[in-house]
């Protein structure tokens, strides 16, 4: 959430994406990187899921790409438009990441 808050004020400031709403975005990637290595080893050490499995890695791949299609943008878009871009990246992956905890976990949306 953090992220979201700091590219939807660069938003508000800059016509242009800064690097610190940049930062923000390849933290979030990076968060995704290490929350997959962390889910890879849990399932291969025998933790299971609750729900599908083919879920859970379909919302981790998906996760993983939406940062780096919206730094692609915000590279070719100096425009106020790819910070919002850049800040609808931490609002969906935040819904995502209830979501594939959600399956993990099981929960009342399960």
């Amino acid at each position: 959430m953090a992220s979201f808050l700091i590219c939807l004020v660069a938003a508000f400031i800059h016509d242009y994406p800064d690097d610190v709403a940049i930062i923000s975005v390849a933290a979030v990637e990076l968060l995704l990187v290490v929350y997959a290595a962390v889910a890879g080893v849990r399932q291969l050490g025998g933790d299971s899921l609750v729900g599908a499995g083919w879920e859970f890695w379909g919302y981790v791949l998906t996760a993983f790409i939406i940062p780096i299609i919206a730094f692609w943008w915000a590279v070719t878009d100096k425009t106020r438009w790819s910070n919002v871009v850049l800040a609808a990246v931490g609002a969906t992956v935040a819904v995502m990441l209830v979501r594939m905890e959600q399956i993990w976990h099981g929960g009342i949306f399960a």
